[in-house]
């Protein structure tokens, strides 16, 4: 069920310049009546947790596209580990009556998405130039990014449970944006990061400051 999986969207499945997006009040209202008959009963939440919301989540990507899948992505351990959504906590404990269950989908749908949109002007305001030749000052750039990345990452997950999946996420997206191709990207992101981070442990300077360098090393020369 990968297409429903949050931890393997790219970023040109959740970029929002491509994916448009607009709900005001109206429109949400009108999206929870359509979500309300799609949610289990508290019970069958209880029970098979994530996959219970399965035909919701397929709902919201179909009328969406896939960016949509983690809706659910909360702090922490939720429906899937390590997400930025507080609006929603985990099918277990968010699930309650449709009535009530409905709206906190929408809100968490528009959270996720808003985070989206907030990464977009992240990732304007720390990319390299693209006016001049690559020089080595350029590797600041890349570093910089990468701390201040990490650190927004790590501020919006909590540093809970399996952050550190959504952070590497998130380098690999501005890679992306960028214009570095999906397999260099991870390569770099993995060599940066690769086992340098904790579940419920934010990192400390001296280990972002090394993983920014790690990070910047790897795209010497990109440009």
């Amino acid at each position: 069920m990968s297409e429903l999986w949050a931890h393997t969207l790219t970023w040109a499945e959740v970029d929002p310049a491509r994916h448009p997006f607009e709900m005001d009040d109206d429109v949400a209202e009108e999206l929870a009546s359509l979500v309300a008959p799609l949610l289990p009963s508290a019970e069958v939440a209880l029970e098979d947790r994530r996959r219970s919301l399965d035909p919701v989540t397929e709902f919201l990507v179909g009328r969406y596209g896939r960016w949509a899948c983690g809706w659910n992505w909360s702090v922490g351990e939720g429906d899937i580990d390590g997400g930025v959504v507080e609006a929603w906590c985990c099918s277990s404990d968010s699930v309650t009556t449709p009535e009530a269950t409905a709206p906190l989908v929408v809100e968490a749908l528009r959270e996720w998405r808003g985070w989206l949109e907030d990464l977009t002007g992240r990732f304007a305001a720390v990319a390299p130039p693209r006016n001049r030749p690559v020089l080595s000052a350029d590797l600041w750039y890349w570093e910089r990014a990468c701390t201040r990345l990490v650190t927004v990452v790590a501020d919006r997950t909590q540093a809970e449970s399996g952050w550190y999946g959504h952070c590497m996420q998130v380098l690999r997206w501005f890679l992306a944006s960028n214009g570095v191709d999906e397999g260099r990207a991870e390569e770099v992101v993995e060599n940066a990061v690769g086992g340098r981070f904790g579940s419920w442990i934010a990192p400390d300077v001296l280990v972002v400051d090394a993983v920014s360098s790690r990070f910047a090393r790897g795209l010497g020369g990109i440009r």
